[in-house]
């Protein structure tokens, strides 16, 4: 546990066994990540630390920051410009979590009620937006305008997947393409970014900043379509987590996408009254379940996350081995056998 002028920075306790080995690898970077969070996200306006810590306190792994401290270490990197980088990649995350929350409507986050829940929706906005000015404040004083126009870039890509999630949100029509170009913008884009700034940083050639950027881009994609399958997996339930949410919400997931493809004309008419009309029974998501399992939809999405997983190994192929290159390999694996 971090703490900086009363607030406090709360690491997970116990993450998933495959994990820890490349976060014990980074870990004094991570901390000297989490002291420049806390400062910057200081405000003499005294909701916008208390807003934002209760987000950050609850963030989970750090995965995003993690994947740029790791890159930079593949990379040989010595410096600390990675450290103020990691942070401003994290805050670009927590910004997109608070608009997120807002625009579902979500009331909780991790089990924890959300920002939004707590304070309403104008100051998830507007704290938001104050880290996403962090976030650019630090990609300023890095001085660096190629870092400037990865992470600038990255950020509005982001933002076109959110607005491009609403447009297709609760529509059973919507794509694989759809889907994909979603995950690819919402998730993936800030993945690929927090990785190839590694290689930026340390001054490597273009082959090792596009394998990096190729690596991040294909784990974020895997790590999203596993989310996703997560939402209707009693390996969820088991995890203690809630499954169902997404379905309760209307998203259009890929496995929804692929459940409805398969579906005769009764299970489409389900489809379209539990998301699109949005009138759902108890006993609506088992059924769901129940129509992805006989259609074989959780093993075929699976089998989806695994090919991006694949790709994502095959992007470090140019790396030579080295404990940091093995556990960033092995955080693939994590990534995927979640579903199991």
């Amino acid at each position: 546990m971090t703490s900086v002028a009363g607030i406090e920075i709360v690491q997970e306790s116990a993450p998933r066994a495959a994990l820890e080995p490349l976060t014990a690898l980074v870990a004094d970077e991570l901390q000297a990540v989490n002291r420049v969070i806390l400062q910057h996200m200081n405000s003499q306006v005294s909701l916008i630390p208390q807003l934002a810590g209760h987000i950050i306190a609850a963030g989970g792994k750090r995965l995003r920051p993690i994947l740029t401290l790791a890159s930079a270490q593949l990379c040989g990197y010595q410096g600390r410009r990675h450290i103020h980088l990691a942070a401003c990649v994290e805050f670009i995350h927590t910004a997109t979590l608070l608009h997120d929350d807002v625009v579902d409507q979500s009331n909780l986050r991790r089990g924890l009620a959300t920002a939004n829940a707590l304070w309403g929706n104008q100051p998830s906005v507007l704290v938001g937006d104050f880290l996403f000015s962090r976030a650019f404040q630090l990609m300023v004083a890095d001085g660096s305008l190629k870092v400037l126009k990865i992470l600038s870039d990255a950020s509005a890509v982001i933002a076109e997947g959110e607005v491009q999630q609403l447009i297709t949100s609760n529509d059973t029509a919507t794509s694989e393409k759809d889907y994909l170009a979603v995950v690819g913008a919402k998730t993936a884009a800030l993945f690929s970014a927090a990785c190839r700034i590694g290689a930026v940083v340390s001054e490597r050639p273009e082959d090792e900043e596009f394998a990096l950027e190729s690596y991040g881009r294909n784990f974020g994609i895997a790590f999203q379509i596993i989310d996703d399958l997560l939402d209707y997996s009693a390996r969820q339930a088991e995890l203690g987590k809630t499954i169902g949410d997404d379905f309760r919400e209307g998203k259009i997931s890929l496995p929804v996408i692929l459940a409805f493809a398969r579906a005769d004309d009764g299970e489409k008419a389900f489809w379209r009254r539990c998301l699109e009309s949005m009138e759902q029974s108890e006993s609506d998501l088992t059924h769901a379940i129940e129509l992805m399992r006989r259609h074989g939809v959780l093993a075929d999405t699976a089998a989806y996350a695994r090919a991006y997983a694949s790709d994502a190994r095959d992007a470090l192929a140019a790396f030579p081995p080295s404990p940091i290159k093995k556990e960033m390999l092995d955080i693939i694996d994590f990534c995927v056998e979640r579903a199991y």
